[in-house]
C-alpha cells in the first residue's frame, strides 16, 4: 500500500509517500480501506519533532513514522474477538489518540490502517467520507471540553478564539447547542461563514483591539494559543472573575493572575471515543451540526497538505483523499 512516511523531523519537505506493507488487524481491531483522512496540527507537530517545545521537554519520536489519526473508510477485515463491526461497514474515528508508542498516532495517512473497534463509530449517513474524515479529532476536542470537562454552561457568554478553524467551528456550534451566547474571533474573511453557524458577535482580530471589542465573557476557548508568537495571555483580561479558560493548544497564561482572579483552567487532552462519535454522528445526521472543509488533497500531494496547514488561517479542516475514494 501507499502511505505518508516521515523518516526525519523537519518541515513539509520531509513528507514522503512510500510503498509499504499492508497491516493486519489484531485482536479487537479491524482493517480499514481508507477513503479519507483528516490532517491535524498534531500531525505537523509530530512531523517537526515537536519543535515548538523546548528541547528538554521533547519526547523521542521513533522514525520512520506514519502520521494521521482521523479516518473515514470501509471495514475490509476483522480481527479476533470483533463482534460489533463486519466487513462492509462504513465507519469513522480518531485512531489510537493520544499516541503512546511514539510512532505518530493512528497511522491513518495510508491506503489501509488497522483500528481498535472502540475508536470507531458508524459514519454519519449525511456526510461524505471526506466530510466524515474532517470530524473526529476536531469535533471530539470541542465535544469533550464541553460535555466531559464542563467548559460551558447554559446562558454563559463564550469567546471562541480561532473560531473558523477545525476545533473552533465545532466549538462555536456545540457551545450554542449548550445554550451559550457565542462571541467569535477570526479574520474578517471568515465572518459570513461564522454568521451562518449562528454566532451572536463577530470580532475581526485584524481590526483594532479584539480584547477590548470582546468585553467581558464567562469563558474563553482559545484554539490559537501562542502559535506564531501570538500573545495568548491577552485573552485572560476578557474573562470575568471566577470564569473559565479552556486552552485547546499550547499557550502561556499568567498563573498568578488566574489564581488571583479565581479563573479556572478546564479541559484536557482529547481521547479516542467511538461512543462520543456516535453522539456526534446523530447531530450530523439530523442536521444540527455541520462540518467545513478548508481543502482536500490526494495522498500523493500530502506535502502540499502540510504546506497548507503551515500557512494557517484555515476555514474548517484539511483532508487527504485516498485512491480508494475514487473507486
Amino acid at each position: 500500500m501507499q502511505a505518508v512516511v516521515v523518516f526525519t523531523s523537519g518541515g513539509p519537505e520531509v513528507v514522503r509517500v512510500e510503498e509499504i506493507d499492508r497491516p493486519a488487524p489484531g485482536s479487537g481491531e479491524v482493517l480499514l480501506e481508507v477513503h479519507a483522512a483528516g490532517v491535524n496540527p498534531s500531525d505537523f507537530r509530530g512531523r517537526s519533532g515537536l519543535a515548538d517545545l523546548p528541547p528538554q521537554y521533547r519526547p523521542s519520536i521513533a522514525r520512520p513514522s506514519i502520521p494521521g489519526a482521523d479516518v473515514s473508510g470501509e471495514v475490509i477485515a476483522v480481527g479476533a474477538d470483533v463482534t460489533d463491526l463486519t466487513v462492509g461497514d462504513q465507519v469513522y474515528g480518531l485512531v489510537r489518540f493520544p499516541p503512546f508508542d511514539g510512532r505518530g498516532h493512528g497511522r491513518t495517512h495510508a491506503e489501509y490502517v488497522t483500528a481498535p473497534v472502540a475508536d470507531l463509530a458508524p459514519k454519519p449517513q449525511r456526510l461524505s467520507h471526506i466530510e466524515a474524515a474532517a470530524v473526529p479529532m476536531a469535533a471530539l476536542t470541542a465535544w469533550q471540553q464541553i460535555h466531559r470537562y464542563g467548559a460551558v454552561e447554559p446562558g454563559e457568554r463564550v469567546l471562541v478564539v480561532g473560531a473558523a478553524g477545525g476545533v473552533g467551528h465545532f466549538a462555536v456550534q456545540l457551545a450554542r447547542l449548550r445554550g451559550a451566547e457565542v462571541v467569535a474571533v477570526a479574520s474578517g474573511r471568515h465572518e459570513k461563514f461564522l454568521r451562518r453557524l449562528g454566532i451572536e458577535t463577530f470580532i475581526d482580530y485584524t481590526d483594532g483591539d479584539p480584547v477590548e471589542a470582546a468585553g467581558i465573557v464567562d469563558v474563553v476557548i482559545d484554539c490559537v494559543g501562542s502559535v506564531g508568537g501570538v500573545d495568548s495571555a491577552r485573552w485572560v483580561s476578557a474573562i470575568a472573575d471566577g470564569g473559565r479558560l479552556v486552552p485547546i493548544t499550547l499557550g502561556f497564561y499568567p498563573p498568578e493572575e488566574l489564581s488571583r482572579r479565581g479563573i479556572t483552567r478546564v479541559g484536557g487532552q482529547v481521547q479516542s471515543s467511538g461512543a462520543d462519535l456516535r453522539e456526534l454522528g446523530a447531530l450530523f445526521d439530523n442536521g444540527t451540526l455541520t462540518v467545513a472543509i478548508d481543502s482536500a488533497y490526494p495522498l500523493r500531494d500530502a506535502r502540499d497538505a502540510h504546506e497548507r496547514g503551515e500557512r494557517g488561517h484555515l476555514q474548517g479542516k484539511i483532508v487527504l483523499t485516498m485512491p480508494a475514494s475514487a473507486r
